[in-house]
């Protein structure tokens, strides 16, 4: 907040003392209005956004609001009071730099966003001279407005998300064009007039051509005509000698002109999803074109067909880039490829009319994510809607995870909402074994929720009244003999075998000769007992015989879900013991397991030892950014991956030693407590009562970033606080700091953790959130960015610094796709000679004094790093940007401006894959 926002809450806080406390709240709900920050102010996301504009330019001094660059507001509003707001903006804000009139922050039932009410524009608008950027995306304009093409500076026009079916070229200083996801047919001639325009962006349209006038925009650097109907491309484009970054890819296309590959400074061409059946030599051995991928595994084209044979239309391609989005499937079938990496495959005819599928990724918990006992999570949770559509043929499904490191007597299978219950569905891995990364292929006949999971082998046969016998594929001597007449309809059974190897069983029970049997789970698709006693073969403990053992140490135990306990049945059946085997008779399944341990008392031990088989051993870390301590990352390793993960984030974090080894299962809820006076900076839709949780899932990132703050005075000092985890759900009343210490010590504590967190003594100039000036008489400061702006992501004079530090000798390729030009590259390094560190600083800031008010330009500094094939820097500026960006919208959330999070539709009805009793 700006330091005048300081006074204006001081003096209301001298009003409240007169009025009563919920007078005081209600008058500050109408009156306390958010004002600016710094010289941005953001509507958007407040509702009734133009009411407050108009109360601002009615209670604030103009020279206050005059002082204004950055608007952003909200366009679900009255028609009426939208245009009334908007007539105030030449007389009240007559600077404005950038304007942003977007629809899109409502969603429907369904979570999809909604457009805007916006379909003018009051005509006193023109009358924003100083305008350099103009967003109007999800609204419902059909024409341009005069207004915007009297702008006579406007730099920046995006109209994404409308309905126009004519684009608007008279803008004589445009560098960046976006009509992505309109009604283009065709592109005017008079677009090659545009000769400052650098990027250009009308994917998402209905072209078929390109009118021979494109290959006149000399500066365009970037050109995106991504999924359109484009047959062809004129000659023309081969005289865009600034174009670094081409996009086609989902078009029609069927042929290329000839020295497109041959432009100087062209580092990307993609080509995927056309009709290209005769790729010119020249594009198959350019690096920087993409062709075709073949990610479904389908075979490639086959030769030329003979003449006369009726011509196929190719199936077509999407790629999309959103994790909330739709896409339609019509009868000719296609290939879509997710923003997250999945990639559905619909073959021809698999609907006979067109049908609209929605998809969304979820973040995984534990009433989406059904797991058995000894199952683990691979992948985050995909829901395709509309449900339970049922397809005239399978439609393939692939999704990518990250394989688990354990793979002995484990196996890998998709898992689907059917109906009320959850089933797993015949899965094939697809990709290198060494891979970090591998695919997870299956045919899905209707859509729900599905997610990659890790199970133990499962082994499966259908009874029939003659009889069966059921092997285990991990343990030949495991097996399961059902006589004729066990059943008088045919019944599925399945089984499951669990390897404890690993236990260490002396530790737990204190007995140096204590052995058991793998765990057996044996579960049926019916309830009924079967007719015939079936027998059941489990090998003897390691280093037991049958010719040597003490019966009286050997015992079997059951399991019977949802029960935990497991008790011995030893004396209920009758074993008969081989030299190898054990075998007993049973007439309904569930869990089975052979101990043998000169302990009498073995139900409870089996029960720790279970749960000691299911425990994951981690480690709790707590580190703050070394740039910015009040930035915490809280994260939940597993012990072996500690090491590796300090070392990669040590360089820009700093923070305590991890914590002790703690053990969690699969799927545990659990929280973290900031103590001692510090707090969570913002509310966050996984926090509660300040407390933030989490749910531990071995084979996905459990860690999160939070910004912290303390109503303590550091001017004086540093605060020194703590952050403890505690197992379990924020329970309905939080204890205070006392009794969660009183707590800590108790036998059954639910305490994991504690870790220090310190927040260094502020010097009276680094107030957060204002500048030099403090208290209630400071006024408004509107210092500059440095590059970029809060809403889209800034970086100050320090990271652009860190950066410079990092380029070394590839700073010259960055210079050249941030757009330097070759001789200002000469005259660098002439004046910077012997001085590579002052060529650096010099390229880096006399770019970014050029992008300042331009919003959006930090972007631009990590796409020429990825392109100068520096992602390891680019992925680091990336997490500035993005964490600025939480930090930005924390403070927003933090006024009230930002609506609810949708929630995600609730299935707890649906029971986990675990077997029960039958």
């Amino acid at each position: 907040m700006a330091a005048v926002t300081e006074g204006l809450v001081t003096e209301d806080a001298t009003e409240d003392a007169v009025r009563g406390p919920e007078e005081a709240a209600a008058a500050r709900a109408v009156e306390a209005e958010p004002l600016p920050h710094r010289n941005l102010l953001n509507l958007s996301l407040h509702p009734g956004g133009c009411r407050r504009l108009l109360h601002l330019c009615a209670q604030q001094p103009p020279e206050e609001l005059r002082r204004l660059r950055f608007l952003r507001l909200g366009t679900h509003e009255d028609p009426g009071l939208l245009e009334a707001a908007l007539a105030q903006l030449p007389r009240r804000l007559p600077r404005l730099y950038s304007l942003m009139l977007l629809g899109g922050q409502q969603q429907d039932s369904e979570g999809y966003r909604l457009r805007g009410n916006l379909t003018s524009l009051p005509s006193c608008l023109s009358g924003l001279v100083h305008l350099t950027h103009l967003d109007l995306s999800f609204n419902k304009l059909e024409t341009l407005p005069a207004c915007v093409l009297q702008l006579p500076r406007l730099d920046t026009l995006l109209i994404s998300y409308n309905d126009f079916s004519e684009l608007a070229v008279a803008f004589p200083a445009l560098t960046f064009y976006a009509a992505v996801h309109n009604h283009l047919q065709t592109v005017p001639a008079a677009l090659g007039t545009l000769s400052t325009l650098r990027r250009l962006d009308l994917s998402d349209n209905l072209l078929d051509t390109l009118p021979p006038e494109i290959g006149d925009l000399s500066n365009l650097v970037e050109l995106n005509l991504a999924r359109n109907r484009l047959g062809s491309l004129p000659d023309s484009l081969t005289k865009l000698h600034s174009l670094r970054l081409c996009v086609l890819f989902s078009n029609l296309l069927t042929s290329l002109p000839i020295g497109l590959t041959r432009l100087p400074l062209l580092t990307r061409l993609d080509l995927r999803a056309n009709k290209l059946r005769e790729v010119p030599p020249e594009y198959l051995d350019a690096p920087c074109v993409q062709l075709q991928e073949n990610p479904l595994g389908r075979a490639p084209p086959g030769p030329p067909s003979p003449p006369g044979t009726p011509v196929v239309p190719e199936m077509p391609s999407l790629f999309l880039t959103s994790e909330l989005d739709s896409f339609l499937v019509t009868p000719q079938g296609c290939s879509v490829t997710l923003a997250c990496g999945f990639r559905l495959y619909f073959p021809e005819g698999a609907t006979a009319t067109p049908v609209t599928i929605h998809y969304r990724l979820w973040l995984p918990e534990p009433r989406l994510v059904p797991l058995g006992p000894h199952d683990m999570l691979l992948s985050h949770v995909l829901e395709l809607q509309p449900h339970g559509v049922a397809f005239q043929q399978d439609v393939g499904l692939w999704l990518l995870f990250s394989p688990p490191r354990a793979r002995r007597y484990r196996e890998v299978v998709v898992r689907t909402l059917s109906e009320d219950s959850w089933t797993d569905l015949e899965t094939h891995l697809e990709g290198m074994v060494a891979s970090k990364r591998l695919w997870a292929h299956c045919q899905v006949p209707h859509f729900s929720w599905f997610l990659v999971v890790s199970r133990p082998v499962s082994n499966t046969c259908l009874v029939q009244p003659e009889g069966a016998l059921l092997l285990s594929s991990v343990h030949p001597g495991i097996k399961v003999v059902f006589p004729p007449g066990a059943t008088e309809e045919p019944r599925r059974v399945r089984m499951q075998v669990v390897h404890v190897a690993s236990l260490d069983l002396e530790a737990l029970l204190g007995d140096p000769e204590a052995a058991m049997s793998p765990l057996l789970c044996l579960w049926q698709d019916s309830a009924p007992d079967f007719l015939q006693p079936i027998t059941v073969q489990l090998p003897l403990p390691p280093g037991v015989t049958g010719l040597s053992l003490d019966r009286s140490c050997l015992h079997l135990l059951y399991r019977a879900p949802p029960s935990a306990t497991w008790d011995d049945i030893t004396t209920q059946v009758a074993l008969e013991l081989t030299h190898l085997y054990a075998r007993f008779q049973v007439t309904h399944f569930s869990w089975y397991w052979l101990w043998y341990t000169t302990k009498t008392c073995v139900g409870g031990l089996a029960r720790k030892a279970w749960e000691r088989l299911r425990l994951h051993r981690v480690n709790l870390i707590a580190l703050q950014r070394r740039r910015d301590p009040e930035q915490v990352l809280l994260q939940c390793l597993p012990r072996n991956k500690v090491d590796a993960t300090l070392k990669r984030l040590l360089e820009r974090y700093r923070g305590p030693e991890p914590s002790d080894t703690v053990e969690l299962f699969e799927g545990e809820k659990f929280f973290a407590a900031f103590e001692r006076g510090i707090h969570v900076d913002a509310d966050r839709p996984d926090c509660v009562e300040g407390r933030v949780c989490f749910v531990f899932y071995s084979h996905l990132k459990n860690v999160k970033e939070v910004y912290v703050t303390t109503a303590l005075d550091r001017e004086t000092q540093a605060v020194r606080g703590q952050v403890s985890f505690y197992r379990g759900e924020v329970p309905a009343e939080v204890p205070e700091e006392a009794e969660a210490a009183r707590q800590k010590k108790a036998t059954d504590t639910l305490w994991l953790a504690t870790l220090p967190i310190k927040l260094p003594r502020l010097r009276r100039s680094q107030g957060p959130g204002l500048g030099p000036e403090q208290g209630p008489g400071a006024s408004l400061s509107l210092e500059p960015l440095n590059l970029g702006d809060p809403e889209s992501g800034f970086l100050t004079q320090g990271n652009l610094l860190c950066v410079g530090k990092r380029l070394g000798p590839d700073w010259q390729a960055v210079a050249l796709n941030l757009g330097l030009s070759y001789r200002e590259l000469q005259r660098i390094r002439h004046e910077f000679r012997d001085d590579l560190d002052g060529q650096i600083r010099h390229m880096l800031f006399s770019w970014a004094e050029r992008q300042v008010g331009r919003p959006g330009a930090a972007w631009l500094l990590v796409q020429a790093l990825e392109q100068s094939d520096r992602q390891d820097v680019a992925e680091e500026v990336r997490a500035i940007l993005k964490l600025g960006l939480q930090k930005f919208q924390a403070n927003i959330e933090r006024l009230g401006l930002a609506p609810a999070d949708p929630s995600p539709p609730c299935t707890s009805t649906a029971q986990a894959p675990e077997p029960t009793q039958a």
